[in-house]
């Protein structure tokens, strides 16, 4: 039965009755499992990593990076999921498709974390429009070979929870949605750095790639 409010269906509550009513077979059980774990181990971490760079006060809750367009499109995914495991069930048994979902989700991750560990303090999730005292152009380790590992990292991780799930609508919908979100962003972000650093940055954002396709 779905639930209703208003007349309105309930978005997550809908999620949840098709979840019970989908057949949960190896391959959806282990696909559904990965995608909780990835997902909040990446928030979690995140967070944390947050507050050991910056201190607990200076750390809020908009650290766990959980928007309500975020929460939106994950339950847009997990209703994805839901409805084509009713309707299309061999749909989410191509286990090698989960695979290599499963190999983009910890490429991103890892590649996200080495991003936040190597820049440290200079990390922030807000773009920063003031220059401070402990800001550094960040060059070495994996910024040697992307001037936006973060976003870079992000974009693939995001992307890979859907190939996780087999989920073919939202896969495209995620990897629009984020190249459209960061291709306007880097651009913004970079006018500060420029500010910031002059000529040292410019030379930099000559000889490295920002790190998502199409966005120079």
């Amino acid at each position: 039965m779905l639930h209703l409010i208003g007349g309105v269906p309930n978005i997550r509550a809908l999620v949840y009755d098709l979840m019970l009513a989908a057949p949960m077979t190896s391959t959806a059980s282990w696909q559904v499992l990965g995608f909780l774990v990835a997902v909040i181990f990446f928030h979690s971490s995140e967070y944390m990593l947050a507050i050991f760079f910056h201190g607990r006060s200076n750390v809020t809750l908009s650290s766990l990076l959980i928007s309500k367009n975020y929460v939106i499109a994950m339950t847009c995914a997990l209703l994805e999921y839901a409805i084509e495991s009713l309707l299309f069930p061999s749909l989410k048994e191509h286990w090698w498709v989960s695979s290599i979902g499963l190999l983009m989700v910890l490429f991103g991750e890892f590649i996200r974390k080495a991003a936040v560990l190597t820049a440290g303090q200079s990390f922030t999730h807000m773009i920063r429009r003031n220059h401070e005292d402990d800001h550094e152009l960040i060059t070495h380790g994996i910024y040697r070979f992307i001037r936006h590992p973060g976003y870079s990292g992000f974009f693939i991780w995001a992307a890979g929870t859907q190939v996780m799930l087999c989920n073919p609508v939202s896969t495209i919908g995620f990897i629009t949605v984020l190249w459209r979100f960061f291709s306007t962003r880097i651009p913004y972000e970079e006018f500060f750095l420029r500010q910031f650093f002059g000529s040292q940055y410019v030379e930099y954002a000559r000889r490295v790639p920002s790190g998502l396709p199409f966005v120079r």
